[in-house]
């Protein structure tokens, strides 16, 4: 396996002095960085990169240099986006292959180089296109960059995003998951099978100069990718067995790099039994679905297709099927009102049918090639202003109970792309800060999580947050520190009727989650003071244990990640 190339011998006095600086920085933003950069360069007029530093800092700890800073947060300073692992796993993103969809929403960007509703700016789109959506090297190529600035990759969650999941042909879904889990474990392995994968790629060949974003509006986004598929090359090479990804599933139960979630995405109406049982065969744990309205007339006006029913269907099978629900919320759709959506947030997290256990909060941004844009060209739909923005975001953070974690709040657009509207890519701070000035909690998971926090099992209290749904008694139970920081949590569901969907699961109360915060360490390491190594995992297996006896049930039941079942 190929490792970034960086002879960081040649440069030991520049990073040593640009380590020390650093070190003596409590927080330690980009313009202060880039100032230390500068004081010393790499051959006297380059900038050293992340990638190089973090080499460096490796290089020099091994050698144990005497004037290396003896500084445990030394490598998180100077890591690109610490962020990524500071939630106790890695997270790898991948997109599926352009495709058509089932949905015909006037809000939905129309692409046709990317899935349905992407992009080909957004981050995680363009290392997809990169690689010709090839899921293999699109986990490869991320594992690997992810390793190079500092990351650990033993445990990983993969998204995978693109369109509508359930509306792939099978033998693709197989196929794309199947080569993801070889990724992984040919990784560990130090196995690199990049250049025959990419020899048997297929290209789509899709230039969207050739289609202006009045042509993919008029003719239709499937109506365009289906003539393109239907010329592309041989597509019997993406297909695969089952057998195929079950023996990829044995191998990454004992990988060096192993799958500890693994999630898609797709749409209400296409959640069924029999769909349920595929994505959990295929090792699913959890669903992005896309709730986008909880307003029927929205929904309606916004041809999304389905209506607040089928939501509700969905997110009560896949809980009692003990998936973890992570929803998507639209604002500002065509029909709705500022309070409306506030209103409709509300009803999100009070009625039974719904309380999603993440969430991501997209307004909607007005993108010239959505249908959308011809409404608001008629002057029958406006873009929420700076001031609608925030008191909608101030609101809908405030109302998020300590069960959810908000994952996302607004999308990544580039702003070259946004016709009119909110261009602020860090709303979510401004609000954030706007509710910590007034004095109001921020309860979400993601607000309270420890991070790079240092803790004891003496720091933590264990407490239960109950809530109910339609289908189950769910009990939250979370290790929190005296100022309600969360360094772990489980979600344990206690069905209301002992038969379930599955049959596996009759008479039994489930674990949905189980997470314990921190940085992502090695499997089988300790590091003093990391929640991960608390024992905290253990505690709160214990405690759903105690609890699932208390109410009677039979048996405990734990929807687990492929690389978890060992």
């Amino acid at each position: 396996m190929k490792k970034f190339e960086f002879d960081y011998s040649k440069y030991k006095k520049e990073i040593i002095a640009i380590l020390k600086e650093a070190s003596e920085v409590d927080t330690l933003t980009w313009n202060k960085f880039r100032k230390i950069l500068a004081k010393y360069p790499k051959d006297g007029n380059q900038m050293f990169s992340k990638n190089q530093l973090v080499l460096g800092y490796e290089g020099l700890i091994k050698e144990n240099h005497p004037d290396v800073p003896k500084d445990e947060a030394l490598l998180a300073k100077i890591q690109m986006k610490p962020v990524r692992t500071q939630s106790g796993v890695t997270t790898v993103t991948v997109l599926t292959k352009p495709f058509p969809c089932p949905g015909k929403c006037i809000f939905c960007p129309n692409d046709i180089r990317m899935p349905k509703s992407y992009l080909a700016d957004e981050p995680g789109a363009q290392r997809a296109h990169r690689n010709k959506f090839d899921p293999y090297l699109q986990t490869y190529n991320r594992l690997l960059a992810l390793k190079n600035i500092g990351h650990n990759t033993q445990k990983i969650e993969l998204i995978v995003l693109g369109g509508t999941w359930s509306y792939y042909p099978e033998a693709y879904q197989i196929w794309f998951i199947k080569n993801c889990f070889e990724a992984m474990n040919d990784f560990g392995e130090g196995v690199d099978k990049r250049e025959e994968k990419l020899a048997n790629t297929i290209n789509l060949d899709i230039n969207q100069n050739d289609y202006s974003d009045e042509t993919v509006r008029t003719q239709t986004y499937n109506k365009t990718i289906a003539k393109i598929i239907s010329g592309s090359k041989d597509k019997s090479l993406q297909r695969s067995t089952w057998d195929e990804l079950f023996y990829e599933h044995k191998r990454n139960e004992t990988s060096n790099c192993r799958n500890v979630g693994l999630v898609v995405e797709t749409r209400p109406d296409n959640i069924s039994i029999e769909e349920i049982t595929r994505i959990r065969k295929l090792g699913c744990t959890k669903t992005q679905i896309g709730f986008q309205s909880l307003n029927d007339s929205v929904l309606k006006a916004n041809n999304r297709g389905h209506n607040v029913d089928a939501t509700r269907n969905a997110v009560r099978m896949l809980r009692q099927a003990g998936f973890k629900i992570h929803a998507h919320w639209m604002a500002n759709l065509y029909g709705s009102t500022l309070e409306d959506d506030i209103s409709d947030y509300k009803k999100m997290f009070t009625d039974d049918d719904f309380k999603p256990d993440e969430l991501k909060i997209y307004p909607c941004s007005l993108i010239e090639s959505a249908e959308l844009f011809e409404y608001y060209q008629k002057g029958l739909w406006q873009p929420y202003n700076f001031e609608q923005m925030h008191k909608l975001l101030t609101e809908t953070i405030s109302l998020t109970p300590p069960y959810c974690r908000l994952t996302r709040v607004v999308r990544e657009f580039s702003a070259d792309v946004i016709v009119e509207g909110n261009t602020t890519s860090n709303f979510r701070q401004i609000a954030e800060k706007s509710l910590d000035e007034r004095g109001i909690t921020r309860e979400d998971i993601r607000s309270r999580e420890i991070r790079k926090q240092k803790v004891s099992r003496s720091d933590l209290t264990l407490n239960i947050y109950d809530y109910t749904t339609t289908v189950s008694s769910e009990k939250f139970i979370q290790f929190v520190t005296n100022e309600n920081k969360i360094a772990g949590f489980l979600r344990l569901s206690l069905p209301k009727k002992t038969t379930g969907l599955i049959e596996e699961l009759n008479d039994s109360a489930i674990i949905r989650e189980i997470h314990v915060y921190g940085n992502a360490v090695n499997l089988g390491e300790k590091k003093k003071g990391k929640a991960q190594h608390l024992g905290l995992g253990t505690e709160l297996i214990n405690k759903a244990v105690e609890i699932t006896k208390n109410e009677g049930y039979k048996k405990l039941a734990v929807i687990s990640a492929i690389g978890t079942r060992e």
